[in-house]
């Protein structure tokens, strides 16, 4: 059997591979993403004290740190029976708006949006940042650096760093928002609004109306008919910061809604051998390998998961371009794995309009911003809609209040199976009888099928955690790639 390695895969927070095997036909048997690193922050996170776990879990990641943060503090609200004042939550929410709209801009113009606006064939040294700043204009490459700077700027005012925040405490946050304040981010996230439009209509005259981009957003062969799991308010509409865990099945009916708290009794983990991510799945359906359908327990979440399992956008503006995707599609749930980029910019527009609305709340400058009235419990839970989707913190905690155990399932280790079957999926499509011999020919088509991975925007080394003790292979190879000999730990 013949194998097409593609490593290191680009344009990702992280380290992975993906392993393509042929037949003897030259057709696509398997296709594995793998994760050759190991993280294992569960495991060092155990002893530290409860209140250090906020700015600890920050540190997994620099591009998601302000998730980390949020569900870590949710997790202490649990932890020490509190439940934080209004404005406490009004401001941890507006921060992480702020967080959104710079990863989703971060996404869209420097991770997926080169295989968009600079072409998925085109040369490799040209698929970046610089390829689309040559296509799109310097101006615009300005305003995405600009609107990228106010998003951080707008995590940095409320939580005290523009990367790794230090404002969440259990029951409430660290800071108020001052007039002076205020009136500097409702500027920023003006500005985010009309950037956030002007990304979709990039999108719309780019993508949606090109014919052979469309292709590909319609072709059945890049679909997967799996359930979809996001966080809901109590209209079932998308909240990326409190609410429900909703999960629709393939067919778009309801199929669970739980409590964060209660999430162990519906999501298991199953350890596989190529990878250090694990492969949740719905413990009612069960695990059922790297197969779709209502039958199979693998879900997605991210954008596309989170469109599809709410009842639509609670802001009106992102909730206009909600309908026209879904009237584009003419089917709920969208199953094609690259209509995450158009649910990524519509989030980016719901982002910057909540944002809006929170400043605009008369509450938001009130001075009470934590509640210290503690009800120490030996079990914190937080959960949040990271912008790559749902992200779990639990904590288990001594009495003396030192963490136990931990336990993390962060958005790409929920989508991990999807993400492999988007893979192969891909793969059998894009390769056929041999057809990637010509070596220029090949980069695009392999390149293409990085494209499916880079859609879920994953984070590597926030997924990967070890289970029970670490096995390490080495294996040696002679000058013709045969197997001498393999040692493990």
């Amino acid at each position: 059997m013949n194998r097409i390695t593609i490593d290191p895969i680009t344009r990702l927070e992280g380290h992975g591979k993906i392993e393509i095997f042929l037949n003897d036909q030259g057709n696509v048997e398997q296709a594995y993403l793998q994760v050759p690193e190991l993280r294992g922050f569960e495991r060092f996170c155990e002893g530290r004290k409860a209140e250090d776990m906020p700015q600890l879990t920050s540190r997994i990641c620099g591009v998601c740190p302000v998730a980390h943060h949020m569900a870590a503090t949710k997790a202490l609200d649990m932890a020490f029976g509190v439940e934080p004042t209004p404005t406490a939550k009004k401001l941890r929410e507006l921060a992480y708006c702020g967080y959104l709209i710079y990863d989703h801009i971060l996404h869209f113009y420097f991770l997926g949006g080169p295989d968009f606006i600079v072409g998925p064939t085109e040369a490799k040294e040209k698929r970046n940042i610089l390829g689309v700043i040559e296509k799109v204009g310097l101006e615009l490459a300005s305003e995405v650096i600009k609107h990228r700077a106010y998003g951080q700027k707008m995590t940095e005012i409320l939580g005290g760093k523009p990367t790794h925040p230090v404002c969440g405490l259990p029951g409430g946050v660290t800071k108020t928002l001052s007039k002076e304040e205020k009136a500097e981010m409702e500027n920023m996230a003006k500005s985010c609004y009309d950037f956030a439009l002007k990304s979709l209509s990039i999108f719309h005259k780019i993508v949606l109306e090109n014919p052979s981009y469309m292709n590909m957003l319609i072709n059945p062969a890049f679909s997967l008919n799996v359930y979809n799991m996001g966080m809901v308010d109590q209209n079932n509409k998308l909240n990326f910061y409190d609410g429900l865990i909703r999960v629709t099945d393939p067919k778009d009916k309801e199929f669970v809604k739980f409590h964060s708290a209660d999430y162990l009794k519906y999501l298991g983990e199953e350890v596989v051998e190529w990878s250090y991510v694990k492969i949740p799945y719905l413990k009612d359906i069960g695990f059922k390998g790297l197969v779709d359908g209502t039958d199979s327990g693998l879900y997605r979440v991210g954008p596309l998961g989170r469109l599809n399992a709410a009842d639509g956008m609670a802001t009106p503006k992102a909730n206009e371009e909600y309908k026209m995707m879904y009237d584009t599609y003419q089917t709920k749930p969208v199953t094609n794995t690259l209509a995450f980029h158009w649910a990524r910019l519509i989030e980016l527009l719901c982002a910057t309009e909540r944002a809006l609305e929170l400043l605009n709340d008369p509450e938001i400058t009130n001075t009470n911003i934590r509640n210290m009235n503690f009800k120490h419990q030996t079990t914190g839970i937080g959960v949040v809609e990271a912008a790559r989707g749902t992200l779990f913190h639990h904590y288990e905690l001594t009495e003396d209040r030192l963490v136990k155990k931990v336990n993390m399932i962060v958005a790409t280790t929920n989508n991990n199976g999807v993400i492999n079957m988007s893979v192969r999926n891909a793969a059998r499509e894009l390769i056929r009888n041999n057809n990637i011999t010509e070596a220029k020919k090949a980069d695009g088509i392999l390149n293409t099928i990085e494209m499916f991975f880079r859609a879920y925007d994953p984070c590597i080394g926030c997924a990967s955690h070890t289970f029970g003790s670490v096995q390490l292979q080495i294996d040696i190879y002679d000058k013709n790639k045969n197997l001498i000999k393999s040692i493990k730990n």
